[in-house]
């Protein structure tokens, strides 16, 4: 064990017994005596300052409890809700809220205003319900028009929760797929980010 006497250094150091950190503790004014044993100037005392810092350790693990952080980061994701509309329709002003979606763009461009609707309807589903990952599908009634909406992982952006999406439409074989984030109001209806 070493012994650092910072008294004896004369660099300005404060002289304080506890400066040594409970690795030896003399009296004031006392100096280490080389004829004594290195047993001689340890001690069992624990040292003040080492008490406090301590507590306060101990403290804060108390405090800050078993949080984690998700791989996101430190936020809140939107949990989705755990049942869609009844008869799985939505209401006229939630879809009126999406201003058409991403089946409102390029990728909707042959469908009719019921299929854009379903389409609608399926992101809306997409991003209110489903986990992560999760097709929400829809499939027009009397063409070979149909779609699947897939959200990724919620995350918050300020007081509001967002999600980003994608929407592929098929006719026949052949699919166009569009990428779009919509973040949730607070009525419950989602509106996309241009």
């Amino acid at each position: 064990m070493f012994f650092i006497d910072l008294r004896a250094t004369g660099s300005g150091q404060i002289s304080d017994k506890y400066q040594h950190y409970g690795l030896t503790i003399l009296p004031d004014g006392a100096a280490p005596n080389p004829s004594h044993s290195r047993s001689a100037f340890r001690s069992r005392e624990p040292v003040a300052g080492m008490k406090i810092r301590v507590a306060l350790v101990s403290a804060l693990m108390a405090v800050s409890g078993c949080t984690t952080l998700g791989k996101s980061g430190p936020t809140s994701p939107v949990t989705p809700v755990a049942t869609p509309p009844a008869a799985g329709k939505v209401g006229t002003s939630i879809v009126a809220a999406m201003n058409g979606g991403l089946v409102g763009g390029s990728i909707g461009s042959g469908l009719s205003d019921a299929e854009k609707r379903k389409g609608l309807e399926a992101e809306y589903k997409a991003l209110e319900y489903t986990a992560s990952g999760q097709k929400v599908t829809w499939k027009s009634d009397g063409s070979t028009h149909y779609g699947e909406v897939v959200a990724a992982q919620p995350y918050r952006v300020g007081s509001q929760d967002c999600r980003q999406y994608t929407h592929t439409v098929y006719t026949g074989t052949s699919g166009v797929t569009a990428r779009g984030t919509a973040c949730r109001n607070a009525d419950g209806s989602w509106t996309p980010l241009t």
